[in-house]
This record gives structure tokens, sequence and C-alpha cells, in this order.
């Protein structure tokens, strides 16, 4: 009996059904299929098949990979990883530096410096990015690594300054060379806030280093455009403001009369080439004119 029912449910398998396909309008038959429900199961199983071989080629082979999450390429990923330590290294060195130029240049006009230090209560932030104890560990050997940087950093400035140890010199008995002959356009007015003199020179003439010293800025800002700042002996920085080019980097040392700069026209703040020359002693600006012959 079991087996005669076995036998019809196979046999309703196998069994044909004719399948007609007629026009809607006329209604002649165009097309005529014979099909079985064994048949329509392999069918369907062998697209189904086909469908999961081609999206695993697919994935496999191509790099649609990357945008399956937790798909991605081991060897990418650890890349990724590197590169994600390094750059937050490159991050942590630029604000130990940035921070370390701020304090030495607000040292040498004479600003206050600002306690960087965390008040109590307050916590550092962390970063975003692998916090396990592995990475603590980098951390930890980041900073020393940066903290003996910084110290050998601060031993070489020491080293190249110390021959610009301030001494006790009256200002008026030490000899300025004219950094640029010209005609003064702007001389220094304390109530304008112009605390230095503007003096014109034709185009392209070079700069000269006032006195002998040590170059600790040179950059450009948006107001005063190509700026050279120099650390001389006696407590005297001088700057020279609105070149067209910078002949010296910071850490240069220059000799009085060495060219520094070329004249220029740079910067929001200047309306034709000129120079715009300050002299700072012992944190306070003084007027050129009253040491130095421009004519």
């Amino acid at each position: 009996m079991e087996n005669k029912e076995e036998r019809s449910w196979f046999e309703n398998l196998r069994q044909t059904y004719r399948l007609g396909v007629m026009n809607s309008e006329t209604f002649e038959e165009v097309g005529s299929y014979k099909l079985s429900l064994l048949n329509l199961y392999i069918i369907l199983s062998g697209i189904a098949v086909a469908v999961a071989i081609l999206v695993t080629v697919i994935i496999v082979l191509t790099p649609v990979k990357r945008y399956i999450p937790g798909y991605g390429d081991v060897k990418q990923q650890a890349e990724l990883i590197e590169l994600n330590h390094k750059i937050d290294d490159l991050e942590q060195s630029l604000k130990s530096h940035e921070a370390y130029t701020d304090n030495f240049r607000r040292m040498l006009i004479g600003e206050p410096t600002e306690d960087t230090h965390p008040e109590e209560g307050e916590t550092e932030e962390m970063p975003d990015s692998l916090l396990n104890v592995e990475r603590i560990r980098e951390d930890e050997l980041l900073r020393k690594e940066i903290a003996n940087d910084r110290l050998l950093h601060e031993q070489e400035l020491l080293s190249k300054t110390a021959n610009f140890i301030p001494k006790e010199m009256p200002l008026e008995q030490m000899y300025f060379i004219p950094p640029v002959t010209g005609i003064i356009s702007e001389s220094y007015a304390i109530d304008k806030k112009h605390l230095g003199v503007d003096v014109m020179a034709p185009k392209n003439t070079p700069i000269k280093a006032a006195l002998d010293g040590y170059v600790f800025v040179s950059d450009w800002t948006l107001e005063t455009g190509n700026t050279l700042g120099i650390q001389h002996a006696n407590n005297i920085i001088t700057f020279y403001k609105h070149n067209s080019a910078l002949l010296k980097k910071a850490g240069d040392s220059v000799k009085a009369g060495e060219a520094v700069a070329i004249i220029g026209n740079s910067g929001t703040l200047s309306t034709g080439p000129h120079l715009h020359f300050e002299i700072w002693y012992r944190g306070k600006h003084v007027n050129p004119e009253d040491f130095i012959n421009f004519n």
C-alpha cells in the first residue's frame, strides 16, 4: 500500500502538463510546452544555483567585497590601521612642536606664556581610534620620544643662541645697519598702532639684517605677508614685513648686512612696495629712526 502511495507521489511529479501561449485577441496558439513538476523544480533549482555561483564570483573577484561588512581585505585593513597610527603620531608631534614654537616666540618677545596643563577635574581628550593596551603602550613610547626630541631641540637652540646672550649695553651704543635705504612713507606712531617705519625702495631691493642674530620667525601671515623675525644680542628683536620673498628660514644664523629678504607688497596691510621695519627692546617696541638713518 505504501509502495503504491510512494509510486503515485513520484508519478505525480513526473506527470506532464501542457503549457499553451495564446494571442489574447485572436486566441491563436503561439506556443505550446510540455512541463512537469519535476522539470519545473529542476529548472528553478538550477537557476538558484547559477545565481548563487554568479554572486559568489562577483564578490570574490571584484572590489564589491570591500563594501560588505566583515569581508574586507585583511592586508588592506592592516595597512589602514598602520596609516591611522602614523597619522595620530604625526598629529601629536605637530601639536607638541606648535606648542613649543609658540612658547619660545612668547618668551622672545616678552609675552606671558600660557599654562597648557589641564586643571584639576579636567581630563585630556582621548583619541577615537583603537584604544587598547598595545595602543596605550605605543602612545607612552611616542610621548617619551617627543620629550627626548624636544629636549634635544632645546639644547640645539641654546647652543645656537649662545652668542646672543643678552648683555648689559645701552641701545644707543649699538650700531644698526640700515636694512634698506629710501624714503620713509610712514613713521613710527604709537597712537596709530604703527609700531615701526615704512621705507620705500625700488623693486627687488634686497633687505639686510640690522645686526648679527638668529632667525626665529620666517613665515607668511594674512596681514603682514612674508614676515621675518631675528633675535639679536642684548634682548633685541627686529621684524621685516611685507616682503616679496624670504631668503632665510627659521633656525638660520645671519650676519649684520646679510640679505635676508626681498622688498615687496605682500599682506593685506600693504598698499605698495615697501619694508615695514620694527625694533623691539626687552619686549617693548622702540622708534627705529632714533637709532638708524634710512636716507
